[in-house]
């Protein structure tokens, strides 16, 4: 749990934040804003290259074509940042219209129980949001009591996601290796790049990368009920078998050479980088690098392929558009969640490598990114989703960062890391 001290630290930077906006990307017109006297203030942070970032650019303009008369104030913010001070802004009078805010118990469900968040259940039910997101895909919509699946919606995504091995073709055509499609597969060909001089795995031990590498290893030793007892029932236990076989291999892989030692202090972006320079062969992480490496990679060649031997792999709908409580143009809010919502918002998005929940398929031109999008309609349909590991329990993303970065240096085992991750999730786990 955060003490007093990081608090007020957090504090201070989002009110420092706040109060430093001179870097605002404004659309709009100033005249049209002071006849109407309304702005639309919007938060997120896509970069604009990615699939996301270019669809919700161009859905800022079919805004302001359909609004002359009010300014729209967009303001990219940090994942991080917003992880980790929603709450504070959201508590104040600075708070923006709509942004985007990480969906799960841990966040939107945490800050929806706090009243943070505006109910949107009649206006999902007026504009047909509750029928154009997919069921699957609506689970992180949906709180009760800060519990996500079921009760109100507090949040609405235009895009789903889900995680997967991106690879460098050119490294394993040069090493021979072949696709992995088992888990002794996977093995050999971390040994053969090791054995040849690389590390295999880019990682980022600071942030969401390195956590996710060890709840997949879990997911693979796991199933569906396993995953409602950890996500939504507040129950798991990590001396399990899946748990242990998850920080035991990930601990022996960076033993080996597999994972580097010294990135325990690398961020995701630090990691994504690294892949896109041509540094390791493979990266496990989101569908959200997928455009900007569709964008950015021109140096080699590269795919993706579903972590070998697991039915269950990180992914749900994407994050999500809240309205806070205290917005000052709610109904502008929800007319800019509506444009995301269509059709050309949603084609623009699929074709930039995203994985739109109501595009038109016919639409989407490019091969690799049909690809992207087949391979999560089929893991949707097969009840594959196991949601994120952090989400269950308020404050377990620094924990989960915390502890597996021991694993990364050496200076806590498997067992140990497992019995504090114990704790952190007992204390501050949200239950139905």
């Amino acid at each position: 749990m955060l003490k007093a001290r990081r608090r007020a630290r957090l504090l201070a930077a989002a009110l420092a934040g706040i109060l430093s906006m001179s870097t605002l990307a404004a659309c709009g017109d100033d005249a049209g804003d002071k006849e109407s006297g309304k702005t639309l203030r919007l938060w997120h942070y896509e970069a604009p290259e990615s699939a996301m970032g270019k669809a919700w650019n161009e859905a800022i303009a079919e805004f302001k074509k359909t609004h002359p008369d009010v300014k729209v104030e967009f303001e990219a913010k940090g994942f991080e940042q917003i992880q980790k001070t929603a709450p504070q802004v959201l508590n104040s009078d600075k708070a923006p219209d709509l942004l985007e805010y990480n969906k799960g118990n841990a966040t939107t469900g945490q800050l929806s129980k706090q009243g943070l968040l505006t109910d949107l259940t009649d206006e999902a039910k007026k504009r047909g949001w509750d029928k154009t997101v997919p069921p699957t895909v609506a689970i992180t919509s949906r709180y009760d009591k800060g519990v996500m699946g079921k009760g109100a919606w507090y949040g609405v995504p235009n895009y789903a996601e889900y995680t997967m091995v991106y690879y460098n073709k050119d490294l394993f055509t040069e090493h021979k290796v072949d696709v992995p499609t088992t888990v002794d597969e996977l093995e050999d060909a971390l040994a053969t790049f090791k054995d040849a001089g690389l590390t295999p795995f880019a990682n980022g031990g600071a942030e969401y990368i390195a956590q996710q590498y060890v709840y997949q290893l879990a997911l693979s030793q796991a199933d569906r009920s396993w995953v409602d007892d950890f996500q939504m029932k507040g129950k798991t236990d990590f001396s399990d078998a899946a748990w242990t076989y998850a920080a035991e291999t990930f601990a022996d892989w960076v033993d080996k050479g597999y994972i580097a030692k010294s990135s325990s202090g690398l961020k995701a972006e630090d990691a994504g980088v690294s892949f896109m320079q041509g540094k390791h062969p493979m990266f496990f992480s989101g569908s959200w690098w997928f455009g900007r490496f569709a964008e950015e990679v021109k140096s080699f060649d590269w795919d993706t392929f579903m972590w070998p031997g697991s039915k269950l792999t990180l992914g749900s709908g994407g994050n999500l558009w809240v309205v806070p409580e205290g917005a000052k143009n709610k109904e502008l809010a929800y007319d800019f969640i509506d444009i995301t919502m269509k059709k050309q918002a949603q084609n623009t998005l699929g074709n930039a490598g995203g994985v739109p929940v109501a595009a038109d398929s016919s639409a989407i031109t490019d091969e690799r990114a049909k690809k992207l999008i087949e391979q999560f309609d089929t893991l949707a349909g097969n009840d594959g989703l196991a949601f994120y590991p952090d989400w269950p329990a308020n404050g377990f993303y620094d924990s989960l960062a915390s502890e597996v970065q021991k694993l990364i240096t050496q200076s806590a085992g498997p067992g140990d890391v497992l019995k504090s991750l114990q704790s952190e999730y007992d204390e501050n786990v949200l239950k139905e």
